[in-house]
């Protein structure tokens, strides 16, 4: 593709204006690529326990060792990994989170954004431009969500990855609200229970309740922390019509899926669950009123290529509570991407 040194180096000293940072961005997308490639490979795992030349390594993750070099060589200029001077790869501290077997792995949230379900529609995201809407029924058949109701393999990747992408960023977010000593806090969509956990974990007066569809409360995790034996249970249903009644109602990642007017129908059920004075807690990324980089932009167009929903400014949800009868009483920001937007009902006001 022609001599990429030499362009970046004209980029560098504004020879070109801005044509080889360009040319860089647009190559952007070969590093997902690289790192989905690796992260199926398992490479950090086989190399948790030193460095390893590309012939062995290669033996152990069953890969070609001449790609897998390449590969490697790529995530290397990003820090994920290093080369030392007999040409073997070791794991670098920035890469140490794609390994599935430590704490706070994101490996499955690398596969799950970097899933077909999203890389083909962002690829397509000129239909966007044109039709105002998501691509995704057109290459799938399917809307979104009902594509995972029929595909366990998917609907696991994308559990996982929620999960894992959740993982990291629990314990801070409920750590950044005052919850109640005591009541009943009701997760809706809530997935395999991990922010409900780290929600009970903080206030051991709490009880909670993971709803879900069926086949996501299936694969729950509450089970496993015995910290919180007695003091959960789940319940199944379709949260668009009803939601079981609680003091505090959390909607963590749920509403950037839909459009303004199913979130309005799912605000209004998580209202009439509401015990009197309760809490409704949306917690979603905001975007802010400017143009620095935030994650919640990039967020949004995976929104727009793959389901029906965006990120909200601040006045997005403000609107669209308004309109469900809720009022927004402040948005608490987290050490996360994400913000905890509290809402109670108007009658409470």
């Amino acid at each position: 593709m022609g001599d990429r040194g030499s362009a970046g180096e004209r980029g560098a000293h504004g020879g070109d204006g801005g044509g080889a940072a360009l040319i860089d961005a647009a190559l952007g997308f070969v590093f997902p690529a690289a790192l989905r490639a690796a992260a199926l490979a398992r490479v950090a795992d086989h190399l948790a326990d030193g460095p390893r030349a590309p012939a062995e390594l290669a033996a152990a993750t069953d890969t070609d060792p001449a790609a897998l070099t390449r590969v490697l060589r790529l995530l290397a200029t990003r820090g994920l990994f290093g080369e030392d001077e007999q040409g073997r790869f070791r794991l670098e501290a920035a890469g140490q989170a794609l390994r599935s077997d430590v704490p706070g792995s994101v490996r499955d949230g690398v596969l799950m954004i970097t899933d077909r379900t999203f890389w083909l529609p962002a690829g397509r995201m000129d239909h966007c431009l044109s039709t105002g809407g998501s691509v995704f029924e057109e290459i799938f058949t399917r809307p979104f969500f009902d594509h995972f109701a029929q595909d366990a393999k998917t609907a696991a990747v994308f559990h996982d990855g929620m999960a894992a992408m959740s993982g990291v960023e629990n314990g801070p977010i409920a750590g950044s609200y005052d919850f109640p000593k005591t009541g009943t806090v009701v997760d809706v969509g809530g997935g395999q229970g991990g922010f409900l956990a780290a929600i009970l974990r903080a206030g051991p007066g709490l009880s909670g309740v993971l709803y879900d569809r069926a086949h996501v409360v299936a694969g729950h995790r509450l089970a496993d922390d015995a910290a919180l034996a007695g003091r959960w249970s789940t319940a199944e249903g379709d949260f668009f019509t009803d939601v079981p009644k609680g003091d505090v109602v959390v909607l963590k990642r749920i509403l950037h899926d839909w459009q303004d007017e199913q979130c309005v129908r799912l605000l209004r059920a998580c209202r009439r669950a509401l015990a009197p004075g309760g809490r409704i807690l949306v917690v979603d990324a905001v975007i802010a009123p400017d143009n620095r980089p935030h994650q919640a932009k990039d967020l949004d167009l995976l929104m727009m290529a793959s389901l029906v929903g965006r990120e909200r400014t601040h006045e997005d949800f403000r609107a669209v509570l308004a309109e469900a009868g809720l009022r927004l009483t402040r948005v608490v920001p987290t050490p996360t991407v994400l913000s905890i937007v509290e809402a109670q009902a108007v009658d409470d006001a």
